[in-house]
């Protein structure tokens, strides 16, 4: 199972701040969204999302159908496959996604130590992929 591109996703206070941190830091922006209170940087394949207070804590962010410059690939294990499978591994699941729906959508977990898990899928399922 295959969860896509990896970002780690960081509540900031300050945003313009943060990413001046993180730019002395070697980051640069990739998306940068202040308007809309966020900002993706990258350092080589690195990926770190700074929101201004709408997430609640750090998050750990997988995106199917993504790779780490946010191209779509060609094939890959749709979101709805992978709440399937971590159901039937006996994980909680906080927030599901249509196991019916085609369009993008995520799922969150938590990890044993309160850490939340964000699989966002921007992509539609691909080809053939059915429901599970």
């Amino acid at each position: 199972m295959h969860l896509g591109a990896f970002s780690v996703s960081l509540n900031v206070q300050d945003l313009g701040a943060s990413i001046a941190f993180y730019e002395k830091l070697g980051f640069r922006p990739f998306h940068d969204e202040r308007e809309n209170g966020y900002a993706i940087l990258k350092n080589g394949e690195t990926v770190l999302g700074l929101f201004g207070g709408f997430i609640e804590r750090t998050t750990l962010t997988f995106n199917p159908g993504w790779d780490q410059a946010a191209q779509p690939v060609g094939d890959f294990t749709d979101v709805r496959e992978i709440q399937a499978r971590l159901r039937a591994a006996g994980l909680e699941i906080d927030q599901e996604a249509d196991p019916d729906g085609t369009g993008p959508a995520h799922i969150v977990l938590t990890d044993p130590d309160g850490n939340p898990v964000l699989i966002d899928q921007h992509v539609a399922r691909p080809e053939g992929g059915a429901p599970r």
